[in-house]
């Protein structure tokens, strides 16, 4: 730094001095100061001469024009620095101020610009279409007229003219589309209203025409509803009355068939064995899972499968067993050659599903004794209806007890075929005709030929030839 020092003859110079070492000097004098006073101090007290006094106050009044120089110094430095200061904050002071003069611009620029987009002009809110769709899309008359001298005017008038067109266009074509929504509302409020009084004039029609159906022998609301419920069966009264159905539609067997029993206990079964054949297969699926699942002891091999525990004999509830299928198929046979002297109904036939012996019973309706019950014995050879057909079902029944011979409906072979349940004998017939002597083969094999024979495709008319031919022998006879 320069300061200015005065020599000791009075002469001002210009000297690079440190603040630093100014500062240090002055602490030095401040010392050497402090030190010759204490010095004097102890010249008064010791009572020393006075010529050692005059040298100490010889060398303070140095020290203090040494502490007056350096303070000088020190104050004329701060001055100038201060002046620098003040020559340095004239720039920035004007450099604000410009910026300031530029920020006042720029809000006056924005706040015009803002003002501009919010002007309202003369047609405010139309979005027209491009030039060159207008050029391509609008009509002559309105592209050849002129309506400004000012060709980029007279562009923007003829595009609002177009756009005042096309509009005009919608509105005519919005109005002709409510006319046609208002008239396909009255079409469909006109619908709606009859089909909501549809049901009860189908209803009104349907008994109306019940008198007709009788009287031309044409069923068709009960063929409807019994085909309805023969959806209810179980597959094996099922298979009965489509085939004696279709024995009666395709080859006029005089015969009429009825379903008869509780419906809605019939839907509450098959929502049941549908939800046991849902949880079956889930069941199924977790067992295969878990056996695929290898052992604890890290050996790879699956676990082998537990066998099931069968419930023992004593368990079951016999009474439970004849348990049968809410719904019943009624069978009625006609006689072909009816007259006064013969009537034309001759018997009647129920055919019912035991749930948890699997097999199919018959019986002749509205008759509880026994004898009637001789028209469906032995039928066909070797067929009483007291031996269940099932091996399974006997498992289940118990080998000491036999199929009860007070009910009227029995489980005969010839049913259980009707109602495609095919089972094996226990017992192979070439075993059972081996040990036969030669005559009871020869009639053990005419009896094998007529179940053959009833084993074919006729088997349903087989059966109703035979049972209608025991009633007409019956009625003879009495």
């Amino acid at each position: 730094m320069e300061v200015t020092m005065a020599e000791p003859d009075g002469v001002l110079t210009e000297r690079n001095v440190d603040v630093a070492a100014l500062y240090d000097m002055l602490r030095r004098c401040k010392a050497s100061a402090e030190e010759i006073v204490a010095k004097m101090l102890a010249i008064k007290k010791e009572a020393e001469p006075k010529s050692e006094l005059r040298e100490v106050v010889t060398q303070i009044l140095l020290n203090f024009v040494t502490l007056r120089q350096v303070n000088r110094s020190i104050l004329l430095e701060e001055d100038r620095v201060k002046a620098e200061t003040e020559l340095a904050k004239a720039p920035v002071e004007l450099t604000t101020l410009q910026l300031h003069n530029l920020m006042y611009e720029k809000h006056h620029y924005v706040k015009a610009l803002k003002a501009c987009k919010e002007f309202t002009t003369k047609y405010p809110g139309i979005e027209l279409i491009p030039e060159e769709e207008f050029i391509r899309e609008a009509p002559e008359d309105i592209k050849r007229s002129i309506l400004s001298t000012d060709r980029t005017h007279d562009l923007m008038l003829k595009r609002l003219n177009y756009e005042l067109f096309q509009r005009k266009e919608l509105c005519k074509l919005r109005e002709k589309l409510e006319q046609q929504k208002k008239a396909l509302q009255e079409t469909i409020a006109n619908r709606k209203k009859f089909l909501s009084s549809l049901p009860s004039q189908l209803k009104a029609l349907k008994k109306a025409s019940l008198p007709v159906q009788h009287q031309l022998g044409v069923p068709q609301t009960k063929k409807l509803m019994q085909h309805q419920l023969a959806e209810l069966l179980p597959p094996p009264l099922y298979v009965i009355y489509s085939q004696l159905f279709a024995q009666k539609e395709a080859f006029g067997e005089n015969i009429e068939l009825d379903i008869t029993g509780n419906v809605k206990d019939a839907q509450a079964f098959a929502r049941q064995l549908a939800n046991k054949d849902a949880a079956m297969s889930t069941n199924l699926v977790n067992s295969k899972l878990e056996d695929d699942v290898p052992d604890d002891n890290g050996d790879g091999q699956r676990r082998s499968k537990r066998p099931k525990k069968v419930p023992s004999k004593e368990n079951l509830d016999h009474s439970g067993i004849y348990q049968s299928h809410p719904l019943k198929v009624i069978l009625h046979i006609n006689n072909d050659e009816a007259s006064d002297m013969n009537p034309a109904k001759l018997i009647t036939l129920k055919f019912e599903f035991l749930i948890n012996l699997n097999i199919v019973c018959v019986g002749v309706e509205d008759s509880e004794e026994v004898p009637e019950n001789d028209i469906l014995c032995n039928l066909f050879p070797d067929d009483t209806g007291l031996e269940l057909p099932q091996q399974s079902a006997k498992l289940l029944i118990g080998s000491s007890l036999s199929f009860d011979e007070s009910r009227t409906s029995r489980p005969y072979k010839w049913v259980q075929h009707l109602a495609g349940i095919d089972c094996l004998p226990e017992v192979s017939p070439l075993v059972s005709v081996s040990e036969e002597s030669s005559g009871e083969t020869t009639k053990h094999a005419s009896a094998l030929s007529s179940l053959s024979l009833y084993r074919q495709q006729n088997r349903v008319q087989t059966v109703v030839q035979r049972i209608r031919t025991r009633k007409k022998a019956q009625l003879a006879s009495v």
